[in-house]
């Protein structure tokens, strides 16, 4: 969850919440495909996904949302509602979703030219919800390319032989309050994404998750989780589940407040004097989606 929205004119604090339960939603998807060309090898994603809503937020399925597309080598992307909208009685979940129904529909639009930023424009302006999100898309060519386009706190990593060859930069006005697409002019848009170009191989692994997988767990648990798995499902059940578990420990040092801690948020002093610091993890919706690119030999045939 972002939590604050960015305004010129007013901002909104975070929310926190108390324990939860964890209802989940696993899909996989795996995916290739194929033209009019002599055999050759090409590359797609196979993906897991699970998202867990935050346990205030379970009843509507929590803020964010997320698709996966099996068009051209595949299209992955997460969106993440700003929570400070309740306090205006403005459903967060509204703009995410819509923002990414809007992309799934137009991943494959002649305008959008399989460009994540250009279908981060398209998609933006045809939300019509009140709100804003985080938002991150990932677009596999066939030849191996991934183009990322991001706005936000969302975030991806690609690992390779169990090192991260690549990773986002979340982008923030202030802690806790992340650039954002939105339905106000004072927000974000397209051409404030941070655009990146990965070439992939097979067998490499891709990460994608909203801020509540990234703000719990550290990179070296993902990449010591990913080494526990072969099955992409399992993969995304258990990242996701070890950032719900760390998310609900008051004493675990999580990203998140390493974080709050550099930027002078802390325990009162009296509590520095006997030694205490702020620890704990961050409660939030957390989506995981865990990609592994594969390869096909591709007949000739029409797709």
């Amino acid at each position: 969850m972002a939590n604050s929205i960015y305004s010129s004119q007013q901002l909104f604090q975070p929310c926190l919440s108390n324990k939860h339960c964890v209802p989940k939603k696993t899909n996989l998807l795996c995916f290739a495909s194929s033209q009019l060309n002599p055999a050759r090898s090409e590359v797609s994603f196979c993906t897991g996904t699970l998202l867990i809503p935050h346990p205030n937020k379970v009843e509507r399925g929590g803020e964010d949302a997320f698709f996966v597309s099996n068009f051209k080598g595949g299209v992955i992307a997460v969106a993440d509602g700003v929570s400070g909208w309740a306090e205006q009685n403005v459903d967060p979940s509204l703009f995410s979703k819509e923002l990414m129904a809007n992309a799934s529909s137009l991943v494959g639009d002649l305008e959008v030219n399989y460009d994540p930023q250009i279908l981060i424009r398209k998609a933006h302006a045809a939300t019509g919800s009140k709100g804003s999100a985080t938002a991150i898309v990932a677009m596999l060519e066939r030849n191996g390319t991934m183009k990322v386009a991001s706005v936000g706190d969302c975030g991806l990593r690609v690992i390779r032989k169990g090192q991260i060859i690549f990773s986002t930069t979340p982008q923030d006005h202030y802690f806790d309050c992340p650039y954002q697409l939105s339905s106000e002019l004072v927000g974000q848009t397209y051409l404030d994404a941070v655009v990146s170009s990965v070439e992939l191989v097979e067998g490499d692994t891709i990460v994608m998750g909203s801020d509540g997988l990234f703000d719990n767990v550290f990179d070296g648990e993902i990449v010591s989780t990913l080494a526990a798995y072969s099955d992409v499902v399992e993969a995304a059940k258990a990242l996701a589940n070890l950032a719900s578990n760390h998310s609900l420990d008051s004493r675990f040092d999580s990203p998140y407040t390493i974080e709050a801690r550099s930027k002078g948020l802390d325990v009162p002093f009296w509590k520095k004097f006997l030694g205490m610091k702020l620890t704990g993890g961050k409660l939030d919706d957390i989506t995981v989606i865990v990609g592994q690119v594969i390869t096909s030999a591709a007949s000739p045939q029409l797709t």
